[in-house]
């Protein structure tokens, strides 16, 4: 293969174009139209498409001549009066909610053409189109609606509801003045909201409502607002506080938050402060949890002893994990085991937590105790599963399952026009909508439908829909359709062209984005590989390949051949130590360089322990296990987790050194699936999963 990615293009074209028309692209009772028809209307829709979202008026309608029953139509007027949302009047708007007036777009027309009457000042108008409920920004604008005609607002009425919450939109800016300047804003309810933002942490709340308290109020007020925005200042500041009951909140949550990012400083202003302010013991020990926490995620030399001596009602869940994760980083085996057992026992059930309680007793000498422990984790498909079966010899326990599917509902599911719509918004790559439109039409869904739609989903090449679908209990066992292989988009090839383990670039890909090539992060991370622009550019740069700007990253193809080279550059980076290139691909390098700096001779399994970032730890562990998963569906045999995760040895002369792929000088593990471990068939499908956000402990 060339190393120049090929231009723009999107895999899922090419997919669904093969597919048979089987989707209906009338009513619910049409029969579905020839593919060559279905061919020829999508590509009329996405023509159409981009004129209206790009021109808007009318030429799109020339454009689509031939799809008026196509199932997507009704999404091209939409799109043109959202585009001419500034000139449009309201005798189009309503003519549209009235053909359409259960579509998805006819809710977001309405919306968007609302907050455009409010933009207008036309109450009247506005008041013709409004239904309450819709959210807060058009709540409040419908309060500006009744104030423009001389109502005065009643607080039960119309703003009790609002003031439940701790943080409003701009547009309630007037009404809330407007409750003011009518004398409903008493100091009691300014309290009672100023109160809950800070429960919820919304500084710019408490320091907005500061303003219409008395003076003496407002400084109270203010102090708390600097609790949440700046509590390093907070924290000296307070020394100087008079010691009432909501600056003794103030300073505490100051000294809290400061533990966080400065934890020896906010320890320093604790040893003053608890002498000045007559803390609660619930106070006291929430400062305490904190400030001994977040030491010992910077593993300071006596976190060990602070962890240990935490009394019992200062402790949690977080201070115990922290009690054996620092332990580890000591290689402190006793401690380890010490502060297993210190846990409840449904923490110690963990399987983090029985294996290294398995590895502590081994490294106590106590192998056969240890060995049932392993034995028990290693009939897991998990990373500490597997972990523990290379610690005994034992083969990977991967046993797999199929979703029991009833072809004879199929026709019935197809036939749900909300669900046709969906899979044609996907076809034309649309998958926002399309997820959209999948939402709604599977609302209140049992299982059993929620698993054929995803398995139709699967078969025309929308992934996602049974990553999410099939993601608890037994379903966790439908291996072929949580972890596609997906060849058709390269991914092995370009793997290949760049040194690295497909199994691995498989992996990192299942763990970012899941499949859904349209993800976007917070952070600007794009696609597939959840590439960031910046970083992609120099991948390109550095590797000849083409570079067309941040939005060819939702272009497969070209993220795809981005992502495997920039894996293939940390690996060289990190010694051709898969484990450690995944941990720098969540946390960046310049992270996972100072973690082995500080504790770089640590085993593999211990360090990755010790990774002080949660989101970190866990992805690394998760990319590991998708890595063996994807290997065995990929080759049969695997390659075994402990040569996913060598032990690391700096480069010569810290040069990064070219990638050299594992499969390539390791032996392969064989996979079983032991007959006392075969999953029952699974029961029930829920509908989504959760992932960890970046952060301590």
């Amino acid at each position: 293969m060339s190393p120049h990615v090929p231009a723009p293009r999107r895999f899922r074209h090419r997919l669904l174009t093969l597919l048979g028309g089987v989707l209906l692209a009338g009513s619910a009772t049409a029969q579905a139209p020839a593919t060559d028809t279905l061919t020829a209307q999508r590509t009329a829709f996405r023509q159409a498409w981009t004129s209206a979202t790009q021109q808007g008026g009318n030429g799109w309608r020339a454009l689509a001549t031939n799809l008026r029953d196509y199932p997507l139509y009704p999404y091209l007027p939409a799109a043109a009066l959202e585009h001419d949302i500034r000139q449009v009047d309201l005798p189009t708007v309503q003519a549209y909610l009235k053909q359409y007036p259960e579509l998805i777009p006819a809710q977001d027309l309405r919306r968007n053409f609302l907050e455009e009457l409010a933009r207008r000042k036309d109450w009247q108008g506005f008041r013709t189109l409004y239904q309450p409920g819709i959210n807060l920004t058009l709540t409040c604008d419908a309060l500006q609606a009744k104030l423009a005609d001389g109502t005065a607002l009643n607080f039960q009425q119309d703003l009790a509801a609002l003031w439940q919450h701790a943080s409003l939109p701009n547009a309630c800016d007037p009404v809330l003045q407007a409750a003011h300047d009518q004398g409903l804003l008493t100091d009691a309810r300014l309290w009672a909201r100023i109160d809950r933002a800070f429960d919820a942490d919304k500084g710019g709340t408490v320091a907005a409502l500061a303003g219409w308290l008395p003076d003496d109020q407002r400084q109270t007020a203010l102090k708390l607002a600097q609790a949440l925005r700046d509590p390093a200042a907070a924290a000296t500041a307070a020394a100087q506080w008079p010691d009432t009951v909501r600056l003794r909140q103030a300073a505490a949550t100051a000294l809290q938050r400061l533990a966080r990012r400065a934890p020896d400083t906010a320890n320093t202003d604790w040893q003053t402060l608890q002498h000045h302010f007559h803390f609660s013991s619930a106070q006291r020990n929430a400062i305490r949890h904190a400030v001994v926490l977040f030491r010992a995620t910077d593993f300071e030399p006596d976190s060990l002893s602070q962890l240990i001596a935490l009394p019992a009602a200062a402790q949690s869940d977080a201070t115990r994990e922290w009690r054996v994760r620092v332990a580890l980083a000591q290689q402190d085996w006793r401690a380890v085991l010490a502060g297993i057992e210190a846990m409840p026992a449904e923490q110690q059930n963990d399987d983090e937590w029985r294996y290294f309680r398995a590895r502590a007793l081994t490294e106590l000498g106590h192998a056969d105790t240890a060995q049932p422990l392993f034995q028990s984790l290693a009939g897991q498909a998990t990373y500490f599963g597997f972990l523990a079966a290379d610690r005994i010899g034992a083969p990977y326990a991967i046993c797999p399952l199929q979703p029991t599917i009833d072809p004879q509902r199929e026709p019935a599911l197809l036939a749900m026009p909300g669900l046709q719509r969906a899979f044609e918004l996907y076809a034309v790559d649309l998958p926002r909508r399309a997820r959209r439109e999948w939402s709604r039409a599977l609302a209140g869904a049992d299982a059993a439908t929620r698993a054929l739609a995803a398995d139709l989903a699967n078969r025309r090449g929308w992934y996602d829909r049974a990553v999410f679908t099939f993601s608890h209990g037994d379903m966790l066992h439908y291996y072929d359709l949580r972890f596609p292989l997906a060849r058709q988009d390269g991914l092995v090839a370009q793997a290949d062209e760049a040194g690295i383990d497909p199994a691995w670039a498989y992996g990192i890909l299942r763990a970012e984005s899941a499949w859904m090539t349209d993800a976007h992060s917070g952070a600007d991370a794009r696609g597939l590989m959840q590439l960031l622009p910046d970083t992609a550019a120099g991948v390109a740069k550095r590797n000849g390949l083409a570079w067309g700007g941040g939005d060819t990253l939702y272009d497969p193809a070209v993220n795809i051949a981005l992502g495997t080279r920039h894996l293939a550059e940390l690996d060289a980076r990190f010694g051709d130590a898969p484990w450690l290139a995944s941990a720098a691909y969540n946390a960046g390098s310049a992270k996972v360089k100072q973690w082995l700096g500080a504790r770089g001779s640590l085993t593999p399994d211990v360090f990755v322990a010790t990774i002080p970032y949660k989101e970190t730890r866990e992805y690394v562990a998760r990319v590991m296990a998708f890595s063996v998963i994807y290997d065995w569906r990929l080759h049969g045999k695997v390659l075994p987790m402990s040569a996913r995760m060598p032990a690391f040895v700096d480069p010569p002369d810290g040069q990064p050194q070219p990638a050299a792929s594992p499969a390539a000088h390791a032996a392969r593990k064989t996979v079983d699936c032991p007959a006392s471990e075969t999953p029952a068939p699974a029961t029930s499908a829920p509908a989504g999963a959760t992932s960890a956000r970046q952060g301590k402990p």
